[in-house]
């Protein structure tokens, strides 16, 4: 079993330290947090919800900015909930607005998981 944290998306207080995939075989407990991610960015919605957050001045958007993605805006909802629950985005109330930001941690995670061993 490995010592080394695989994914920070979870844990937004660690620090990003992401081996990559191809340099150890992964825990059971890393394999099951990296599936969570990789299933809520399975979606096509969720994923592009995640990507114009990403994208924002800040990796920061107000719900009202990113609603346009071709579904109502309850499901808009959900798949913003899914994101929040893998630990990719989090989110804060102002006002009536809802603004959602990238985990801290989370793109950094994800490169270094798949980027080759060197």
């Amino acid at each position: 079993m490995s010592n080394v944290k695989l994914l920070t998306a979870l844990e937004p207080d660690a620090a990003p330290c992401c081996p990559p995939l191809t340099s150890a075989e992964l825990s059971e407990a890393d394999a099951v947090r990296m599936a969570a991610m990789f299933k809520a960015l399975s979606d096509p919605v969720r994923l592009r919800l995640f990507s114009k957050v990403a994208a924002h001045e800040g990796q920061e958007a107000c719900v009202c900015d990113i609603q346009d993605v071709g579904v109502s805006q309850p499901t808009v909802s959900h798949h913003l909930k899914k994101l929040r629950e893998a630990g990719l985005l989090t989110s804060e109330r102002r006002g009536t607005w809802v603004y959602y930001r990238v985990a801290p941690g989370v793109l950094a995670g994800m490169a270094g998981m798949l980027a080759a061993a060197g």
